[in-house]
């Protein structure tokens, strides 16, 4: 599938086939095209929490406003963010790079995030949403459906998967076979009114 057909056809399904599996291999390629998204100073900091037992799902769907693509879904992820991925062995992410490359990035990535803890999160909000729209986008194009999601207790949500203190949650995606289409787009907003030039 063109990455065009992918995007346009894309929707955000609440009804999934809980008869269908992903195969191990299916799941490996999403994950690893989903790694391929961008992050700042090459910070890698999504974390992808991939829920497999039935009766934690059933549990996360008690606290998550009773929705049942969380039960439902051949792939259920709860998307989370190190906060403090900038600062643990950052030699990781630049490894590959040439030296002068690496004298300049690595400092220069603990400058912009050391006791800046809204930039942190910023940073985590900004990659797992590029990582999330790469996952479902990689789902359509494998002829499967997705659904970023909120709606959830995050607090309730972080104890049930024992979640870092240096770490958040930015959504839940679910991925399977759709069972029922979405409905039509209810509104697109007009080029017009979203688009300025130079200012607004």
């Amino acid at each position: 599938m063109k990455i065009e057909e992918a995007i346009i056809t894309r929707r955000s399904i609440k009804h999934f086939d809980p008869k269908h599996k992903l195969s191990e291999v299916e799941i490996n390629k999403l994950l690893s095209l989903a790694i391929l998204s961008p992050t700042a100073f090459n910070q890698q900091n999504w974390r992808f929490v991939i829920i497999d037992d039935t009766e934690l799902r059933n549990t996360i769907r008690s606290h998550s406003w009773d929705q049942a693509q969380i039960t439902d879904a051949s792939l259920f992820i709860v998307l989370c963010a190190d906060l403090k991925a900038w600062e643990k062995q950052p030699q990781r992410y630049w490894v590959n790079a040439p030296d002068d490359v690496r004298a300049l990035m690595l400092p220069a990535m603990d400058d912009y995030y050391r006791n800046k803890h809204q930039v942190q999160r910023d940073e985590a909000m900004r990659s797992c949403g590029i990582a999330a729209q790469t996952l479902m986008l990689s789902a359509r194009s494998m002829g499967y459906d997705s659904c970023p999601m909120d709606g959830f207790d995050f607090d309730e949500i972080a104890k049930i998967i024992h979640l870092p203190e240096d770490h958040v949650i930015t959504m839940f995606i679910t991925i399977g076979k759709e069972i029922k289409p979405a409905w039509p787009r209810p509104g697109q907003l007009s080029l017009e009114d979203i688009v300025f030039k130079d200012n607004f």
